[in-house]
């Protein structure tokens, strides 16, 4: 199962033998990254494995938040709603962009203090945040029966609609003289003299002066051929939709404990399990797993470790191959992580409990998608110093689609050696 993505029209079949800038992954910040540099005349090529949007572009939450991201996140995060807020007119669709207002329910004394400290750290900011009483999250969110302490509220936050914006994003790029092809993995790079020269796929060879690559959950695999480490792990969020419910006029994005609710543009709502994701073991959790001890002491209580058939299926695909050997990206053009039902069946509970409005709610689809979570939970968006001519946009740790359209274009700004868009230092690959 999988979200239903809007189409994108008039993709190009055959690999051109060069262009200036290769972007390498068809999610949402690889499009984004191609439509900044397709409107500065700058020529560029966007190579996906499998189907463009396919994977975690099209099957996140859709949340456009602030709200409990750390202090040197949030400078993205403010140019992304910018950024949004012009998507429809940039792009010439409907991406489904509401600034509507997140807010996160607490339970305890403790999510109250972390709330608190949080905006304690992010004041000087100015982003209008706001803890609330029980009393003034009924009146915001009415027909509630939750018993709550309080809640964090940002009323600029806002949302999108994963299986719409992506390709919107990727047709105007399109139709602007970006050149995307499906169902063409990126095996490895070509260097001349040290530096990026081409990138080799399964078509053949296309040569460039530049390389993006924005592949996601691929990214440690794709770098790691190339002897570059770069930490990240895997965790696997289940999600759902409803069917529309047009009598509840909630348009505030919510976040407890235990649950997430959000409008989508049909009138449904996008749902999900907020305390629990299933983190499969892997051969990387034996390489690298100490440097993520701060996250899962953090994270614990919504992990689910599981040591199950994907750690057989990851070792399987490979870590090594030359750029003659069929490579993992065409071994798996899209995945689809298993949807953990008991999830997503418990979310539906855990909302019908504290609001009996959603009691006729249905489930219409649900799917699953992987994260590429790092350390810090922070992505990398960087040049490589090691290969210059590549640079990179990856680890966006669940947080790629909401701040998409400003690491985009820091992307494209660092590929060109133009001025960048927001400081990037708090991105650089150095810092693992």
């Amino acid at each position: 199962m999988a979200p239903t993505i809007k189409p994108i029209h008039n993709l190009e079949t055959q690999l051109p033998k060069s262009t200036t800038v290769v972007i390498i992954g068809g999610g949402i910040v690889g499009l984004t990254a191609a439509l900044t540099l397709i409107e500065r005349n700058i020529p560029v090529v966007v190579l996906e494995k499998g189907r463009f949007v396919g994977e975690q572009s099209s099957r996140n939450l859709g949340w456009i938040r602030k709200t409990n991201r750390a202090e040197d996140d949030i400078p993205l995060a403010l140019e992304s709603d910018r950024l949004w807020a012009g998507m429809n007119r940039r792009v010439g669709a409907e991406v489904g962009y509401r600034q509507s207002g997140i807010m996160f329910l607490g339970k305890t004394d403790k999510d109250m203090a972390g709330y608190e400290s949080w905006l304690k750290s992010v004041e000087h900011l100015n982003l209008e945040s706001k803890l609330l009483t029980p009393s003034q999250i009924n009146t915001l969110v009415p027909n509630g029966v939750g018993d709550w302490k309080g809640a964090l509220y940002t009323p600029s936050d806002g949302r999108a609609e994963p299986e719409l914006a992506a390709s919107a994003i990727a047709n105007a790029a399109q139709k602007k003289g970006a050149i995307l092809i499906e169902n063409c993995s990126a095996r490895t790079l070509s260097t001349t003299a040290g530096r990026v020269s081409g990138v080799i796929t399964e078509h053949g060879e296309i040569q460039c002066d530049h390389v993006l690559l924005a592949s996601g959950a691929w990214s440690r695999r794709f770098l790691g051929n190339m002897g570059i480490h770069f930490p990240t792990l895997p965790l696997f969020l289940s999600v759902f939709k409803t069917k529309p419910l047009p009598n509840i006029p909630i348009e505030i994005a919510v976040g407890a404990p235990d649950f997430s609710f959000r409008k989508h543009i049909d009138g449904g709502f996008i749902m999900m399990q907020r305390g629990a994701l299933d983190a499969p073991l892997t051969i990387d959790h034996l390489k690298i797993g100490t440097q993520f001890l701060g996250a899962f002491k953090h994270g614990k209580d919504m992990m689910h470790v599981r040591f199950n058939s994907f750690f057989f299926e990851d070792l399987k695909l490979g870590r090594r191959w030359s750029k003659d050997d069929i490579s993992p990206f065409e071994k798996v053009r899209i995945f689809n992580p298993p949807i953990n039902q008991s999830f997503n069946q418990d979310a539906l509970a855990n909302i019908k409990q504290a609001w009996p409005i959603f009691n006729e709610a249905e489930i219409e689809n649900e799917w699953s998608g992987a994260i590429d979570v790092t350390p810090d939970s922070n992505p990398v968006i960087a040049n490589i110093g090691a290969v210059p001519g590549l640079t990179v946009a990856i680890g966006f740790s669940g947080h790629g689609f909401g701040t998409s359209p400003a690491a985009g274009q820091l992307a494209a700004d660092l590929v060109m050696g133009t001025t960048p868009l927001i400081d990037p230092t708090p991105y650089l690959f150095s810092r693992f």
